[in-house]
C-alpha cells in the first residue's frame, strides 16, 4: 500500500461535474489500496473573482492590514473546493475529511500574499489516513506564527502539494492538470513537440525558471530538495482508466537519470516572451560599476535576468541586462534619471520587444559543441543573437521577439526533439 498525494488544478475543479470526476478518480485509487491525500486548487476563476472584489472596495490596495485580509479572503477559494471534494467523495461511498492549512497546520512565515512554508505537522493527517479516510488539504495557504492565515502566491497549490508529500514521506506526488505531461516545447508553437516520459529535477527546474508554465518553480525546488518523485498528468483522461496504467502515464520528474536522458543532448526548448532589455551606454569601466547600476534596480524591487558587459574602449563600456516586461518602464525611468547622471553615462536605451529562448538538457554536460549548434541553427534562419547566458545544462539567447516562434521551431528540429526517445542519439 503506497501513500500517494494528488494535486488538482483550478481547471480540474472548475465545476461540480469536474469535481465529481475528480472524486471518482481519487476513489478509484483509494479502492486500489492506496492511502490518499488530495490537494485541490480553488475552482477556476474563483481567486481572481475574490481579489477583484477586494480591488473594487480598495482600488489603491493599501491599508495597514490589507495583506492580512487579502489572504483571509483568497484562502476561502481553496476551502470551498476542498469541502466540495470531500462531499463528492462521501457521495461516492468513500470516507473523506477536509482540513484547511491552519487545521493541519501548515506553518509559514508572515509574508502575506507570498508566504513561504516553514514546516508541516503531519500527525493529524496520518491519524485520518490510519482511520481509513481520504484526506483533503487546502492548497495555497497556511498559518503564520501569530495565527494569521497566509497564502503562498500564484501557483502555490503546487508547492503545497509537494510540501505535504515531503512531510508525509509520500511515495509519489501526482500533479493533475490540463495537459498530459511535460513536452519538449509548447505544442502550440511546435505541433511536433513530444511528451517526455521522464525528466530530471534539474532540467525541470531550468525549464520552469525559463518560461515553462507546467509547474510552479517553487514546487520543483521543493521536490528536488526533499527527493519527492513528481508526475505530471492530465485530469481530463477518462477517470475509470485502471490505476496501474494511470500510474505510468504523464511525465515523471525524478532524481534518477535514465539511459534515455543520457542519450539526449537537449531535452527541451523553453521560451519567455515577457522580457525587456535595458542598456546603459558609455559608463566608466571601473570596479563597482555593475553594483551601482544593478544595486539601484534591485532597490526598486526589480529582478534582473541576463546580464552582459561589453569590452572596454577608451575607458568606457556598455552594460546591458534584461528585466520582466512589467518592470521595463520603471527601470528605464530610474536609470535615465539620477543614476545615469551619477554614473556619467552617455545614454540609457531600451527595447521591450525581445524574448528569451533556451535549450535545456543534462546531456549538455558531456557533449561539446552544443551551443555552437544552437548558434548556427539560428544563424541559418537569419536570427540575430543580442545576448547569451549559459549554465551547465542550459544555454539561453535573447533575440527579437518577432523571431521567437521561428527560433523555437528551428532548434526543435536541430536537436531532433520531434523524434521518439529511442531514436535519439548523441
Amino acid at each position: 500500500m503506497a501513500l500517494i498525494v494528488h494535486k488538482y488544478g483550478g481547471t480540474s475543479m472548475g465545476s461540480t461535474e469536474r469535481i465529481l470526476n475528480v472524486a471518482k478518480r481519487v476513489a478509484k485509487w483509494h479502492r486500489a489500496g492506496h492511502k490518499m491525500v488530495v490537494v485541490p486548487s480553488a475552482m477556476s476563476g474563483e481567486t481572481n473573482r475574490l481579489l477583484g472584489l477586494a480591488k473594487e472596495l480598495s482600488p489603491a490596495q493599501k491599508g495597514a492590514g490589507y495583506g492580512r485580509e487579502l489572504d483571509a479572503l483568497a484562502a476561502t477559494g481553496e476551502q470551498a473546493s476542498s469541502a466540495l471534494l470531500s462531499i463528492a467523495l462521501q457521495a461516492e461511498g468513500v470516507d473523506a475529511i477536509s482540513f484547511t492549512g491552519w487545521q493541519v497546520p501548515v506553518r509559514t512565515n508572515s509574508s502575506f500574499t507570498k508566504a513561504r512554508i516553514e514546516s508541516i505537522e503531519d500527525a493529524r493527517i496520518h491519524a485520518a489516513l490510519e482511520a481509513g479516510k481520504v484526506v483533503i488539504v487546502t492548497g495555497f495557504q497556511g498559518i503564520d506564527p501569530d495565527g494569521h492565515i497566509t497564502t503562498l502566491g500564484r501557483g502555490g497549490s503546487d508547492t503545497s502539494a509537494v510540501a505535504v508529500a515531503a512531510a508525509l514521506k509520500a511515495d509519489e506526488c501526482l500533479i493533475f492538470t490540463d495537459v498530459d505531461g511535460v513536452y519538449t516545447t509548447d505544442p502550440r508553437v511546435v505541433p511536433e513537440a513530444r511528451r517526455m516520459e521522464r525528466v530530471s529535477f534539474e532540467e525541470m527546474l531550468e525549464m520552469a525558471s525559463l518560461g515553462s508554465k507546467v509547474l510552479q518553480i517553487r514546487s520543483v525546488e521543493f521536490a528536488g530538495k526533499y527527493k519527492v518523485p513528481l508526475r505530471v498528468l492530465s485530469s481530463f483522461t477518462p477517470w475509470d482508466i485502471d490505476v496501474e496504467t494511470e500510474a505510468k502515464s504523464g511525465t515523471l520528474i525524478t532524481l534518477e537519470e535514465s539511459e534515455e536522458m543520457e542519450q539526449a543532448v537537449v531535452s527541451g526548448i523553453a521560451f519567455n516572451r515577457d522580457e525587456a532589455k535595458i542598456s546603459v551606454l558609455g559608463v566608466p569601466d571601473k570596479p563597482g560599476i555593475a553594483f551601482q547600476i544593478l544595486g539601484a534596480v534591485a532597490a526598486a524591487n526589480v529582478e534582473v535576468d541576463v546580464i552582459i558587459q561589453n569590452l572596454s574602449k577608451d575607458g568606457k563600456t556598455d552594460f546591458s541586462f534584461t528585466v520582466h516586461r512589467n518592470d521595463y518602464q520603471k527601470s528605464l525611468d530610474l536609470l535615465k534619471g539620477e543614476v545615469a547622471s551619477e554614473l556619467g553615462a552617455a545614454d540609457v536605451v531600451g527595447d521591450p520587444r525581445i524574448c528569451k529562448v533556451s535549450i535545456v538538457g543534462i546531456g549538455m554536460r558531456s557533449h561539446v559543441g552544443v551551443a555552437s549548434r544552437m548558434f548556427k541553427s539560428l544563424s541559418d534562419e537569419g536570427i540575430n543573437i543580442q545576448m547569451i547566458s549559459t549554465s551547465e545544462i542550459k544555454t539561453s539567447v535573447v533575440i527579437d521577439e518577432k523571431y521567437m516562434e521561428l527560433a523555437v521551431r528551428a532548434l526543435h528540429r536541430e536537436f531532433d526533439l520531434d523524434q521518439p526517445t529511442d531514436s535519439l542519439s548523441s
